[in-house]
């Protein structure tokens, strides 16, 4: 299970490791805490414009659902309000995701945890990924629903107690990714005109902590991520930054989604130093496994 803030965000962070396990046979279920009603619309040539202008909630529904037929993963809303992104210490909307106490807001996802019983959940680390409040709040309901789902005296209307046995956080963009890219690409292109684009990314030249312990083999699969990226249209404009390598070099140089393994509550095999799980699933009873 892959809890998100908005639709779109699966498939910019996932969509290529939650195709590779539905390949192998995997149940995958993403969830979606809000609809993205106060997303603004990023691709100026959007087809359908005038439906975005009018109905940007219906809109992001139907993009959703082709995301979701364009990797093969299982979907639920939440059913929480976008929280949008104030400005200038701006107050959060009334009942927006972001603005309710997070202990009310965990109930639907530890009901979702009970009925569906995952056996890892994938969610951000405590900034979100990014400082944007619902990215914030997707993470404190997350690590709070862990907890609670597998406690049997919290709330047993919601159902019968489970036990979550692993929980990642998204690694998947980090500058250590992007410059093995690019260190490729000098090797085997030198005059590609992207190289020079690379340097103006200022903030993936950014050195940072490599905090991945898991490498999930997707690179198969970047293009049905980026299929599900192009389903959300009216966030994901045909020459977004997202398209900006070449899959082809990707799968050469970068050919994983990463996570950090943040818990676990089954043994797991001895890693070697520099050495990198390869399945969310390590440690987990094979015997009728699914990826929820």
């Amino acid at each position: 299970m892959a809890v998100h803030a908005h639709p779109d965000d699966e498939s910019s962070k996932g969509a290529a490791t939650y195709a590779y396990y539905v390949d192998r046979g995997a149940e995958v279920m993403v969830v979606s805490c809000t609809g993205g009603e106060r997303g603004d619309i990023l691709n100026e040539g959007l087809e359908l414009r005038a439906w975005g202008d009018r109905d940007m909630p219906g809109l992001r529904r139907v993009e959703m659902a082709a995301a979701q037929a364009a990797v093969g993963f299982e979907h639920r809303w939440l059913g929480y309000a976008d929280s949008g992104l104030p400005e200038n210490d701006e107050p959060l909307p009334a009942n927006a995701f972001a603005a309710i106490d997070p202990t009310l807001s965990v109930r639907p996802l530890v009901h979702l945890i009970r009925e569906q019983k995952p056996q890892v959940l994938l969610t951000y680390d405590e900034k979100g990924g990014y400082p944007h409040p619902d990215h914030i709040r997707c993470h404190d309901i997350s690590v709070l629903a862990y907890e609670l789902a597998a406690d049997p005296s919290y709330a047993p209307e919601l159902g019968a107690a489970w036990q979550v046995s692993k929980l990642y956080y998204d690694r998947i963009f980090s500058s250590q990714r992007m410059r093995a890219i690019h260190d490729l690409l000098v090797e085997t292109d030198p005059e590609n005109p992207l190289i020079q684009s690379f340097t103006e990314m200022k903030r993936w030249m950014d050195e940072t902590p490599y905090l991945a312990t898991t490498q999930v083999p997707a690179g198969a699969f970047f293009g049905a991520r980026d299929n599900a990226l192009r389903a959300h249209a009216s966030q994901v404009a045909p020459d977004s930054a997202f398209f900006f390598w070449p899959n082809e070099l990707q799968q050469q140089a970068w050919p994983f989604e990463d996570y950090q393994l943040i818990d676990s509550k089954v043994p797991l095999p001895t890693a070697g130093e520099g050495e990198f799980e390869n399945d969310l699933f390590a440690g987990i009873d094979d015997d009728g496994w699914s990826s929820k």
